[in-house]
């Protein structure tokens, strides 16, 4: 805390240290409250395995510069730690988990917002299990597990390749049936925009879709290690199988506001201090 923060709560409760130290909590929940509502965008991924055990866990701020911070890291760490020694990755109840300190991930969060001052969050959490496990971090915003059977240099390989090109499934069968209904829709579409003929629109569709899934299914994508071969060769190749697979990427799915001129952020910068 800062040395004014200090004096100025002894000054409010007449030297009653007790009293000073309750106002200076409840002062950084205010803090932490106020900060709420500031879109956290940002942030990192952390992996912590624990033998055939390994989680994924996306922590948000607002800004990459409080993402390398080490306090940031720390807090990211004792929770993904604590998260995973619980089996839990319900976001809503990790806040109420214990950290090696004693305070809860919630009483840590909000004792970071008040000395870091932004908005922090603990957004989501994933648990992979597996008898071989490859991990692998992109930076601090890209984080992958794969649970696999073979050979380990290939569960590796495959753990970056993933990273870099973003597959929804290991095989075809395995695509959610949504997304395929809404890549035939899109092709459809732009089928019939065509005005040919039924039997030609259908093969479109079908080849549209076929596209797709050659870009999204891990096995058909050219591997990144040898862009000469598919996953599904050099898999078969070193005589290994992904069982499955986890992929994190920092703000999937948050919308970000605008960005602000330099003139705004100084605004709202001294709007946020008073």
């Amino acid at each position: 805390l800062a040395m004014m923060e200090c004096k100025k709560a002894l000054t409010e409760s007449n030297g009653d240290v007790e009293v000073a130290i309750d106002n200076l909590r409840k002062s950084g929940q205010a803090k932490a409250a106020k900060k709420a509502g500031n879109i956290a965008a940002d942030g990192a991924i952390t992996i912590v395995q624990d033998g055939n055990k390994v989680i994924l866990l996306e922590v948000n701020c607002q800004t990459d510069f409080v993402a390398k911070d080490d306090n940031f890291a720390n807090f990211s760490n004792q929770v993904a730690t604590a998260a995973l020694a619980a089996n839990e990755t319900d976001a809503a109840k990790i806040v109420d988990l214990k950290l090696q300190d004693g305070s809860t991930v919630e009483e840590a969060r909000i004792a970071l917002v008040q000395k870091i001052g932004e908005n922090i969050q603990v957004r989501r959490a994933t648990i992979l299990e597996g008898e071989n496990l490859a991990v692998y971090k992109h930076g601090l915003r890209i984080g992958v597990a794969v649970s696999f059977a073979g050979d380990a240099a290939t569960g590796k390989g495959v753990a970056m390749h993933i990273a870099a090109f973003n597959p929804v499934a290991v095989t075809a069968e395995q695509v959610p049936a949504d997304l395929i209904a809404k890549e035939k829709e899109i092709a459809e579409a732009k089928a019939l925009e065509s005005g040919k003929p039924a039997n030609i629109v259908e093969k479109m569709v079908t080849g549209s879709v076929e596209k797709y899934l050659n870009e999204v299914v891990l096995e058909r994508q050219m591997y990144v290690m040898d862009n000469e071969k598919k996953v599904a060769d050099a898999l078969k190749a070193a005589g290994t199988t992904i069982v499955q697979f986890v992929r994190f990427e920092v703000g999937e799915g948050i919308e970000k506001k605008a960005e602000m001129s330099f003139a705004e952020e100084v605004a709202a910068a001294q709007a946020a201090a008073q």
